[in-house]
């Protein structure tokens, strides 16, 4: 053997004594076991981020053969592991998992924050949803019940057409909450998700607010304004409000931090302070925020404190489209239709797009018919 050769040969025994491990545990890219297409879907419910690892099956031709019979009525013994009772995977291959950044509630039941593994024990009648606190195991074969989190019974619904390929989909939506369904062949297995929107969004707003977040009177703005719009959490609103007035280094007195105060003020009943507020306030105001609020303390039946709002906006911006608006509102409300008539006379060729222009229509034939157009 030359010298080349050999060498050659122990450069491949010692790399081969020494990288044995790596090339046993080497492994290249390639298509998942049977074809079952590895997925994740995440969304959002409310502020609360769901997150489902799945692999996707398919039918595969077996119509008919999946419920019942691929996917065994019940509990199983499936021969390997340690469990002689063990659910469906919800899926194909490694564990289903499901995961929610914050607590939830599933068909009613609360669920701490956390990833799961999701099993499902199928029943024609009524199918078992399970999440369980183990999460990485290898599908159902070391299923143990003492690690659920949460069972849940839910009634499956047939489909009217086969999804060849497993999936879950988020159905149903709303602002808190949504239906999760695990959907193949011509079934699919729902189950409910909702979340404390009110909790989560203040707990979160809580955390923010201490982060660089709030370093702008802007945000502590939205937590209030949040609050307001939800009746909730007044004491801590208003200090919120008081924060984006005059924190350190962020406060501003502007319409918005003082408008917001002054709207917490009057949800708290303290009607003098709300006032104080919002004298402060109206001077500091563009003409789109106090036509707005004007418009508010209409919808209040605070019919005077509008019509001061609306004139003072007229004053300091006479003739233009939203102030003529304005005081066609005011006076309206007053109950002196002619004067509303006038100002919207004025308005009509200031209006800025079609949708105005149709809509000051309206009010045109209301007003010369005697009648409020608010």
């Amino acid at each position: 053997m030359s010298y080349k050769k050999g060498l050659t040969v122990s450069i491949l025994l010692l790399l081969l004594q020494f990288g044995a491990v790596s090339l046993t545990h080497a492994q290249l890219t390639a298509l998942p076991d049977g074809g079952n297409n590895r997925a994740t879907v995440s969304e959002s419910v409310g502020i609360t981020n769901v997150t489902i690892k799945y692999s996707r099956p398919g039918v595969k031709g077996r119509e008919g053969q999946i419920w019942g019979k691929l996917i065994p009525t019940g509990l199983t013994d499936q021969g390997f592991g340690t469990s002689k009772a063990a659910p469906w995977r919800a899926g194909a291959n490694e564990n289903t998992t499901i995961e929610f950044n914050t607590d939830v509630k599933i068909e009613g039941q609360d669920l701490p924050a956390g990833k799961y593994g999701l099993f499902v024990t199928y029943d024609p009648n009524e199918c078992t949803v399970i999440f369980s606190r183990n999460s990485t195991s290898w599908g159902s074969f070391f299923y143990d019940p003492k690690e659920d989190a949460l069972q849940v019974k839910v009634k499956p619904v047939a489909l009217d057409k086969s999804v060849e390929r497993l999936q879950y989909e988020f159905k149903d939506q709303q602002e808190s909450s949504a239906t999760i369904a695990l959907e193949w062949e011509k079934l699919a297995i729902p189950f409910r998700i909702e979340t404390d929107i009110v909790k989560t969004q203040l707990e979160s707003f809580r955390r923010e607010l201490r982060s660089d977040k709030g370093f702008r009177w802007e945000a502590w703005v939205q937590a209030a304004q949040f609050c307001i719009q939800h009746k909730t959490d007044l004491d801590e609103a208003l200090d919120w409000a008081n924060t984006a007035v005059s924190g350190t280094f962020i406060g501003q007195k502007n319409f918005m931090t003082l408008s917001t105060k002054a709207q917490v003020l009057t949800l708290q009943g303290k009607t003098a302070e709300a006032d104080a507020a919002m004298k402060e306030a109206l001077p500091l105001g563009q003409v789109a925020d106090i036509h707005q609020y004007a418009r508010q303390l209409l919808m209040q039946k605070r019919t005077k404190e509008a019509f001061d709002a609306f004139k003072l906006n007229y004053d300091k911006h006479p003739g233009e489209f939203t102030t003529n608006m304005g005081m066609a509102r005011a006076w309206s409300a007053m109950g002196d239709y002619k004067k509303a008539l006038a100002f919207l006379q004025k308005a009509q060729p200031q209006a800025p797009d079609q949708v105005n222009k149709d809509n000051i229509a309206k009010l045109l034939k209301l007003a010369e018919q005697g009648k409020d157009i608010n």
